[in-house]
């Protein structure tokens, strides 16, 4: 069953759907600017049960955005030598400067979820990740940081559903891994490990926002919209751009076209 049972079965309309998404986007665009001019740092994290919808999401959050004031942060499986670290310190070096927006495509929640159930932690690392996570987002939160936690809930056939578009489709293929095949046959240890996880860092000052994602359209609309609604922003109207004369001639003579190679142009 779903995490969060959905009321409405509907699937979203198209034309609906593409043109929210721009307006959306637009705004996206206004809250990136309000970030950058007053100096913000904003974390946004991304969970949820593996074919959720994070990545899709986290695709058109960023479509129209500067790379260089928002990043995705999405991290490999930890070296040897990260393994014998503090178990935060690889994420901290990720952390948004100043007038920067973070986006992890999971994040410090794999040692409560992927590894728990995946027996990839022990029960002593397990158990200190819970004691000390709220104490961690705390000190980001005092620190300046705006945090904002989602988890991505989808119903088991949705997951079953999407599985088996990977599997079909050669451009998504890539997308299954071994342990999204071990994760399958898991459901119900995934389940107990997030109301775990929830139990213990579902916080009044860090609260996780839940959302369903039956629906990826829907989803997508509804993540952005309630993240657009964390980060109370204005818009700053950008300054007036005149374009600039172009050089007057010079007498400069360019390479002959026939001493360059193109691409052919198959299309």
């Amino acid at each position: 069953m779903n995490d969060l049972n959905s009321e409405n079965d509907k699937k979203i309309d198209d034309k609906f759907y593409e043109k929210e998404l721009v307006r959306l986007q637009i705004e996206l665009v206004k809250l990136q600017e309000w970030i950058r001019a007053r100096g913000l740092k904003v974390v946004v994290i991304f969970e949820g049960r593996d074919a959720a919808g994070k990545g899709g999401t986290i695709k058109r959050i960023t479509e129209k955005l500067n790379p260089r004031i928002c990043r995705i942060v999405a991290l490999a499986k930890p070296t040897e030598r990260e393994q014998t670290q503090w178990y935060f310190q690889r994420y901290v070096a990720h952390l948004p400067a100043a007038g920067e927006m973070v986006l992890f495509d999971r994040s410090w929640y794999n040692r409560a979820v992927v590894e728990r159930v995946m027996d990839f932690c022990s029960d002593e690392e397990y158990w200190e990740f819970l004691r000390s996570c709220p104490n961690f987002e705390r000190m980001l939160i005092r620190s300046g940081i705006i945090l904002v936690k989602y988890w991505f809930s989808v119903s088991d056939m949705e997951q079953e559903k999407r599985f088996r578009s990977r599997l079909n489709n050669p451009a998504k293929r890539w997308k299954f891994s071994e342990v999204d095949l071990k994760s399958y046959t898991k459901w119900d240890d995934y389940s107990k490990a997030k109301d775990e996880m929830f139990g213990y860092t579902d916080t009044k000052q860090s609260p996780w926002y839940v959302v369903n994602a039956d629906d990826k359209k829907r989803a997508r609309l509804n993540c952005i919209s309630h993240l657009l609604s964390m980060v109370p922003y204005d818009y700053i109207p950008p300054e007036e751009i005149d374009l600039p004369e172009r050089q007057n001639k010079t007498g400069y003579v360019r390479t002959p076209i026939s001493e360059q190679t193109f691409v052919p142009e198959i299309y």
